[in-house]
């Protein structure tokens, strides 16, 4: 009897074991927490092996560390000398298979780049520029250009860039559908190295694109290139590329359409100089519309009072020649919903600048007011009598001045009815409250520049800490430039060698191989102080002399072997 408990307590302890064993293993999870996998899926295998000679194989078997993904292969991936029947690409588990379907050519140096077609599957950490590189005959092309990409508008090094080059005689395949044989990318210091190049004569270009194509096809892009072809006969390093955003040489509407409130938006695809809108046989119409274009006037809005029509054709001229016409439709009887709505330049603090008046732009272009049913108040007191004026130069502007108290408190109520647009909308009751800013926030900076040549023209920039420009100066001779009422903070100094005084940076032209005008940044950072008088000296060095800002220093910069002198352009 003893003996057979024992044996069933024997049984239940080993079934609860069991039980909880199980429910253990069930219950296993991945760690939470820990640091993040930034580790992109490594090459553990190769068959053949890289940099094969000799090479017969139809299949190339790559194995890796770890699950991948493989994203866009016949977009990414570049075979050079390209393949006139397309590789297939496999992938089995944690292993990609590829199937050549086309013959080799002998004594043949081919190079796979995989651009950033590889990737691990749970962080999407991209293996970038890895290659396969094999030769048919006993040799392997070792040969590299290296260098690094700027960019002009920001002045610093630019990563992740493609950077391409052609045979020389296929120099114009930058512009058509073919993507070119070698290509990398940038690392975060702009740094690149083609690798694996045979000897010969090219052509060196770089871009960021808007698609990764590799081909220079969108007017948003930004282009860079090597003016003179390398002559590779030896290792090429210091080629250095400047990025910029060329003006498309054809015009051409970007977009077009009516917004809901029924005014007519258009985007052009570069800027004009003196932009003129005309809406064609339809006179009734064309004398009364509001054009309203930006201040880069690379758009327009264009409001029609007269909307009985369902279609109308719009002409666009610049400098009163003519340029383009589009023909934009909607039914007769369509409706539109508008609202009336202000803007006001006051700050996200709900501050006004000290000095300035009380600007508030409209959506939509304002008929008439009724200033009545406008009503300031300062401490709660009303304002009277109030000075509300309609800009002379927008329809969609009004503006009050007045002599602002600091320390008040300022109420602004535009009430029912108040505003009436050109189509007669009405606004809805809105409030606006605001204080003056304290003058002690902001301070005045004066530059006194000294130029090295005065017989040549120089463009003068400050921007904020987000570049943006905040004045523009045109300067011949030494001069004193103030800029008065600024906002305490930090600004940059940009100078562009106006080589041909229009007073404007030109960019250049990939297809006329003409460089951008250029530029210089002061590398001194401006501190503007509270309620502070700055003056600095800007010394302006000869174009010759200048030099761009210094790029970040990279955690890891791509290999850069150097046997001939620096190149640049």
């Amino acid at each position: 009897m003893l003996l057979n408990l024992r044996s069933k307590f024997s049984a239940s302890a080993f079934t609860t074991f069991l039980v909880l064993t199980l429910w253990g293993c069930a219950s296993m999870q991945r760690p939470q927490g820990g640091p993040r996998d930034r580790t992109p899926p490594k090459l553990l295998k190769a068959t053949p092996a890289n940099k094969t000679r000799r090479f017969n194989a139809k299949e190339i078997k790559l194995e890796f560390d770890e699950y991948f993904k493989l994203t866009s292969p016949y977009s990414e991936i570049s075979v050079s000398p390209a393949f006139e029947k397309q590789p297939e690409y496999v992938t089995k588990g944690q292993t990609l298979l590829i199937k050549l379907n086309d013959s080799l050519q002998k004594n043949t140096t081919y190079v796979f780049n995989f651009g950033k077609a590889l990737a691990d599957v749970n962080e999407s950490n991209v293996l970038k520029n890895f290659s396969y590189v094999f030769s048919t005959g006993d040799q392997i092309d070792s040969l590299s250009i290296s260098g690094r990409v700027y960019n002009t508008t920001t002045a610093q090094a630019e990563k992740e860039a493609t950077v391409m080059i052609f045979p020389a005689a296929q120099d114009s395949a930058l512009f058509g559908k073919k993507k070119p044989a070698y290509y990398t990318s940038t690392d975060s210091a702009g740094n690149f190295a083609l690798n694996n190049l045979h000897e010969g004569t090219y052509t060196i270009y770089a871009l960021k694109e808007v698609s990764p194509d590799k081909i220079y096809n969108a007017d948003n892009e930004l282009i860079a290139f090597q003016k003179d072809p390398v002559t590779l006969m030896a290792n090429v390093s210091g080629i250095e590329l400047d990025l910029f955003k060329q003006v498309p040489e054809k015009f051409r509407i970007s977009s077009r359409r009516f917004d809901p409130d029924g005014k007519i938006n258009m985007v052009f695809n570069k800027p004009l100089e003196q932009p003129s809108i005309k809406i064609i046989d339809q006179s009734a119409i064309d004398e009364q519309k509001i054009v309203d274009f930006s201040r880069t006037r690379d758009t327009a809005l264009i409001f029609l009072r007269n909307m009985n029509f369902d279609t109308v054709s719009v002409a666009i001229a610049d400098k009163g020649k003519f340029l383009d016409t589009v023909v934009l439709r909607k039914g007769r009887s369509e409706s539109f919903k508008r609202t009336v709505s202000l803007q006001y330049n006051i700050n996200v603090d709900n501050k006004l600048r000290p000095g300035a008046d009380l600007s508030m732009i409209a959506n939509l272009p304002i008929e008439t007011f009724d200033i009545s049913r406008i009503k300031l108040l300062e401490d709660s007191v009303p304002v009277s009598p109030l000075n509300i004026q309609k800009s002379t130069t927008n329809p969609r502007n009004l503006i009050i001045k007045h002599r602002w108290r600091q320390a008040a408190r300022y109420e602004l109520v535009f009430s029912d009815e108040a505003l009436t647009d050109i189509y007669g909308t009405k606004n809805k009751e809105t409030t606006k409250r605001f204080m003056i800013d304290k003058p002690e926030n902001y301070g005045t900076l004066t530059l006194k520049v000294t130029v090295p040549d005065t017989s040549k023209a120089y463009i003068v920039e400050v921007m904020d800490s987000k570049k943006t420009v905040l004045q523009t100066d045109f300067v011949t001779k030494n001069a004193s430039i103030v800029y008065k009422n600024f906002f305490t903070g930090k600004y940059q100094v940009k100078v562009t060698y106006d080589t041909n005084k229009n007073r404007k940076a030109d960019p250049g032209n990939v297809r006329t191989k003409s460089y951008p005008e250029k530029s210089w940044y002061n590398d001194k950072e401006l501190t503007l102080r509270p309620n502070w008088e700055m003056e600095e000296p800007l010394v302006i060095p000869k174009e010759e002399d200048a030099t761009r800002a210094a790029p970040p220093t990279p955690a890891t910069a791509a290999p850069t072997p150097s046997t001939t002198p620096p190149v640049k352009p």
